[in-house]
């Protein structure tokens, strides 16, 4: 049963993916700004559904104005778990472009990619998230630099939270917390040296998947919070909501 529903399921997603990039060719340049987000959160929508993954939305987002959302990293899902609340800009590795399919999905999502190896990359990646802010845009970041089992997080990446603090942006700490049969589920994770193809088999071969998206209170811009001090509180919100949390 789990190889006919994942064997139905990655043909759906396949075609939704490569409608997704016909419309980023041929549509998107006849499309402003506006419309092209509104295609990418509806287009994401979609995708999760197809996958079988349904989205529980908790707390309050913010859905208007400027918004740094800080959030765990569990899942190239996470992506499109947080478009579907509010299209975003997203700050992400490098790796990511270079993965198969997803990679180019990301990008059309408007992910920004950073390569930690190169001394300017944070100062580069500091500018276009100071770019978005200026157009009254969410940037979401996943400030682990990586992706974890979901079951804890890491410290947080102190250096992308400069721009939330040079532009007096709130930062909303998100948790994500994934399910399955309403029980935290591990094996869903992208992590360490798994390949896109085993994820996907776990993910499109399981019922009853759930993400949790916990929107935690902003942390309001203080002329007295320094990066650091913004990192660490909202790594700590993460966390308790994180790690303290779900079945």
């Amino acid at each position: 049963m789990a190889l006919l529903l994942f064997l139905f399921r990655l043909m759906l997603v396949l075609a939704w993916i490569l409608l997704g990039l016909l419309t980023e060719l041929l549509v998107f340049p006849l499309l402003s700004r506006t419309r092209r987000r509104a295609v990418v959160g509806g287009w994401s929508r979609c995708l999760l559904i197809l996958c079988g993954v349904r989205v529980r939305v908790q707390g309050e987002p913010m859905l208007q104005g400027a918004v740094l959302w800080a959030a765990n990293h569990v899942s190239w899902v996470d992506i499109f778990v947080l478009n579907r609340v509010r299209t975003t800009s997203f700050v992400a590795k490098s790796d990511i472009r270079r993965w198969p399919v997803i990679g180019l999905l990301v990008a059309w999502a408007g992910t920004l990619f950073i390569d930690r190896r190169h001394r300017q990359a944070v100062r580069e990646a500091g500018r276009q998230i100071s770019a978005c802010f200026q157009q009254g845009d969410v940037v979401g970041l996943f400030p682990e630099g990586t992706t974890t089992d979901g079951q804890d997080i890491l410290a947080f990446h102190a250096g992308l939270f400069e721009a939330a603090v040079q532009d007096a942006v709130p930062v909303q700490p998100v948790a994500l917390r994934f399910l399955r049969r309403g029980w935290r589920a591990p094996e869903l994770a992208f992590v360490g040296d798994q390949t896109l193809a085993a994820n996907l088999w776990f993910l499109l071969g399981a019922w009853d998947v759930t993400v949790e998206c916990e929107f935690l209170p902003p942390i309001a811009p203080a002329a007295h919070l320094d990066r650091s001090q913004l990192a660490h509180q909202a790594h700590a919100a993460v966390r308790r909501a994180v790690a303290g949390s779900g079945a």
